[in-house]
């Protein structure tokens, strides 16, 4: 077995092999046990299962290995809460966790909430951890 320097260790082959086929215009949504990913992911998108690990240990070891991409507006996002959710005022603070990496990874982004942006995407990383 080949152990490749530099690369977080739980970065699966699948996980690699997926970030390796990327380019300009692809996206990743990294989702966790509550996003309907099997659904969505019958009509075209992978869907990479990454049970156990959470999604801000997930980010920071993607964002280790692949840059984002400076040809969109905005490269990352975050799924907008349901009116139910914001009526009763459900926290979120993993999402400034989400926003401390992006910033140490040299992107200057604000996380918008994106209800729709999930759909039709390049892969799935399926979390079985629940973020919120």
């Amino acid at each position: 077995m080949v152990v490749l320097k530099g690369v977080p260790a739980l970065l699966s082959p699948e996980l690699l092999y997926a970030l390796a086929r990327m380019g300009h215009g692809d996206e990743i949504v990294l989702a966790d046990a509550n996003f309907p990913t099997s659904s969505i992911c019958q009509c075209g998108p992978v869907e990479i299962r990454a049970d156990g690990l959470g999604t801000q240990k997930l980010l920071e070891a993607v964002l280790k290995l692949l840059p984002l991409d400076t040809y969109v507006e905005s490269p990352a996002a975050v799924m907008e809460l349901v009116p139910s959710d914001k009526e009763r005022g459900l926290q979120t603070p993993v999402w400034k966790d989400y926003e401390i990496l992006l910033l140490q990874a040299g992107c200057t982004v604000n996380l918008q909430p994106d209800h729709g942006r999930g759909q039709g995407r390049h892969v799935f990383w399926r979390l079985r951890k629940s973020e919120i």
